[in-house]
Formats: C-alpha cells, structure tokens, sequence
C-alpha cells in the first residue's frame, strides 16, 4: 500500500444493528479459521455492547465498515489469563471482514491507527494474542510494531503473546 494514499480508517461502537453483519464476516473463510463458534462470538459480541470491560466497535474506511475489532482490559475481567500484564494494559483483537480487503496491508494499518489513538490516551501497552499458526496476522502485528513475548494456551487457545509498550509510558 503506497503511504501517499495512507488510508484512514474510523472505529465506532457496534450497535445490535451491526450484529447480522459481522455474523456475516464471522462465516468467511479467513475469518472463520481463526475465530469460534460464530452463534457463540455475536453472542458475545452482543453481551459486550454495554460492557465496560470489552469495547466491540466497527471498523471503516472512507464510511464503509470492512472489520469488527475489540478492545479489553484484563484486569476488569474475573479470572482473565492475561492478567499478569501490567496494570493499564489493553488487549485488542480485530478481523478484516471484507475477503478482497486481506493481505493487502490493512490489517497492519489498522492495528498502528488503533494503537497510536489508545497510546494518545495514556494507555501503557498493547497486547494481542494470534493464534501461533496465524502467520498473515502475526507478520501485520510485527509491521505494527508487535513483538512476541510468550507462547500461551489458555481458554482462548493457543496464542502468541505480542506485545507494543507506549514509548512515552512507564514501561518502555
């Protein structure tokens, strides 16, 4: 992607209108790989709507929602695995949901937007935690500037645990 035309991309709180249509993302191949039970995940999704430990929002570019990505706090979670992060760390996930917008760099330029506007907030660190056999996602994290730290299984599943500390936060 050349950065002349560096995309900007939008993120907003899913709505239950949202819902079919990420159901929809949730059933694409690429999608489906690596993500659970579609009828469990909108239910999850659904329940985190008014959550104050998971934030689901819409991805866009240029208006038009392409991905669902979410952002937790294992800390205000009982018994999250992660929570052996320091504390104000953000865990995020994401899925490109539009089959010819894949593997052509927007998942790295989604994954830096995010995280610049979470770090411009005051948050510590990111992580993200791909499924170790994952490689298109783990390469679009290394790009955003990840970098691993752990292999883990837990209830999630198997993960490589990536982090990106805030250059102007207390852990760098």
């Amino acid at each position: 992607m050349p950065h002349r035309l560096k995309p900007r991309y939008s993120f907003r709180p899913v709505t239950p209108d949202d819902l079919e249509m990420i159901a929809g993302w949730l059933a694409e191949p690429h999608v489906a790989e690596w993500w659970d039970d579609p009828d469990e995940e909108i239910a999850s999704i659904r329940e985190h709507i008014d959550s104050i430990s998971v934030e689901p929002l819409i991805i866009e570019l240029d208006g038009r929602p392409i991905g669902y990505l979410q952002s937790y706090d294992p800390h205000l979670e009982d018994d999250h695995p992660y929570q052996d992060q320091p504390f104000g760390t953000l865990g995020i996930d994401l899925s490109i949901g539009v089959p010819d917008l894949v593997g052509i760099g927007h998942g790295s330029a989604i994954v830096r937007q995010f995280v610049e506007e979470l770090f411009a907030e005051g948050t510590p660190r990111v992580i993200i935690d791909p499924d170790p056999a994952n490689l298109r996602a783990i390469r679009a994290y290394e790009k955003a500037g990840f970098k691993a730290f752990d292999t883990r299984t837990s209830v999630y599943g198997p993960a490589l645990m990536m982090a990106r500390d805030n250059e102007e936060g207390e852990f760098s």
